[in-house]
């Protein structure tokens, strides 16, 4: 298990640039709009957020914000990148679940997100991130 979420695989030059485009376009596409707006509006969403793990509303908000912010900032810069996915796909279900499971139509950009990230999870960070410098194979 820590040989998938800690190691990096040499991969192509193709694929290293796919996952790169992969994280900086999903990751910056997260923040402004979601995972900021949160973050800065916090006081304000915290008592009307929707609680569907029965934890209360503050720490579903919480959760959401570790997710679409900070998670994302993991994904731009590649550290610790599939782990990062993971909090970032089960937000995407929850969402999925809010809306009803309506995966197409007014709600495919959730469906958009959860298939990058998951595209993220299965490729990996590729060479140019934080996580190649660090968790490398040796050679």
């Amino acid at each position: 298990m820590k040989k998938f979420f800690l190691t990096v695989q040499k991969g192509t030059t193709s694929s290293n640039l796919a996952a790169l485009i992969l994280r900086i376009g999903f990751g910056i596409l997260m923040i402004p709009h979601h995972g900021y707006v949160k973050l800065v509006e916090f006081n304000e969403r915290k008592d009307g957020f929707f609680d569907l793990l029965g934890v209360g509303s503050t720490v579903s908000l919480s959760l959401a914000i570790f997710a679409e912010f900070f998670c994302s900032i993991l994904l731009i810069l590649g550290l610790f990148t599939r782990l990062a996915t993971i909090p970032l796909l089960i937000t995407m279900l929850v969402i999925f679940s809010v809306h009803n499971w309506e995966l197409f139509g007014k709600y495919e950009l959730g469906t958009a997100f959860f298939l990058a990230y998951l595209s993220i999870l299965a490729l990996g960070p590729g060479k140019f991130s934080m996580d190649y410098l660090l968790f490398k194979r040796r050679r």
